[in-house]
């Protein structure tokens, strides 16, 4: 019996790897579509030979899209960024690039698409990220109106961008930054179970045309989340509250660095907000998955940051 094939746009990033790796379980033919797919030969192993297919698509290019879609029976989109860089701009990526893909793959008869949003999307939000990524899910609607969208919150788990930085914030600095205070809420959502969510939206009918917010089984303050984190690296820091205002100031500084090592203004605003799943969203449970919570997870790979002795914080 012939496989199945699916095109996965961004499958070699965060998201992408464990979504690939379930899918090859399952038998999928998988294409991955990326900007360098030299870069995405480490999912080969991942399934049998010739299975995990590697393509150059970026989706700034409307050929390569559609070209990357054809014979796919579905389509996912988990390209998304979190500062712009050169010609990866929010609009042109996360609003346009979601478009094309969600086109192209209508065009080419795909039976299911599949776009990773995030949660806190939103046309009239003041963080130009939650902008696109609205303007993104409205345009894969007008396009595919049978898409499956999945708002995560925050995304944890080895590769993430958010313990492992601050970890190694850390293990350098005397203190760690309170953005705002400290007390924007986050519900963190383990990268295994936001993969099952996308392989339980693939399978399941009744999520076509649907909307999922994706969070963990508990809310963190901001605060909070950076005392869990250096409990479990072992290490004393003080806490220093950063107005949101000051974290403007150095975030437009270091925003024209390659790789910004704290936060752009853009990534301040979106502090400004709680990122928490809606009262009455449909989530995780409704696609039949038990959310993972932090603690059961960071320990394992934040070990490499972890230094013996006691633990306290202060706050300044």
């Amino acid at each position: 019996m012939a496989r199945r094939q699916i095109t996965i746009f961004g499958g070699s990033g965060f998201i992408g790897r464990y979504v690939v790796e379930r899918l090859a379980d399952r038998g999928w033919t998988i294409r991955v579509a990326v900007r360098s797919p030299r870069r995405a030969n480490f999912l080969k192993p991942l399934g049998d030979v010739g299975q995990i297919v590697p393509v150059r698509a970026p989706l700034q290019d409307e050929a390569a899209v559609q070209a990357a879609c054809e014979g796919s029976e579905a389509v996912i989109n988990l390209v998304g960024i979190l500062y712009e860089t050169g010609k990866q701009s929010f609009g042109e990526v996360q609003a346009l690039g979601a478009e094309r893909a969600a086109k192209a793959a209508a065009a080419a008869g795909a039976k299911s698409f599949i776009q990773i949003s995030a949660i806190g999307a939103d046309e009239q939000s003041h963080a130009e990220y939650a902008r696109s990524k609205a303007y993104g899910e409205k345009a894969v609607r007008d396009a595919f109106p049978e898409a499956t969208i999945l708002r995560p919150s925050i995304v944890f788990g080895p590769e993430d961008d958010f313990f492992n930085r601050f970890a190694a914030m850390a293990r350098l600095s005397p203190a760690l930054p309170l953005i705002g205070g400290g007390g924007t809420r986050f519900q963190p959502v383990y990268v295994a179970d936001v993969a099952d969510a996308v392989v339980a939206a693939l399978e399941s009918r009744s999520a076509k045309g649907q909307t999922y917010e994706l969070g963990g089984p508990r809310v963190y303050s901001f605060k909070e989340l950076l005392q869990l984190l250096l409990a479990t690296i072992g290490r004393k820091r003080c806490l220093c509250s950063l107005p949101f205002s000051v974290a403007k100031l150095q975030g437009a500084i270091l925003e024209k660095l390659p790789g910004p090592p704290l936060l752009t203004r853009d990534q301040v605003l979106l502090l400004e907000s709680d990122n928490v799943v809606s009262e009455g969203a449909k989530n995780l449970a409704d696609l039949g998955i038990e959310a993972t919570a932090c603690e059961a997870i960071i320990p394992a790979y934040l070990q490499r940051f972890r230094r013996g002795g006691g633990f306290s914080t202060a706050e300044v």
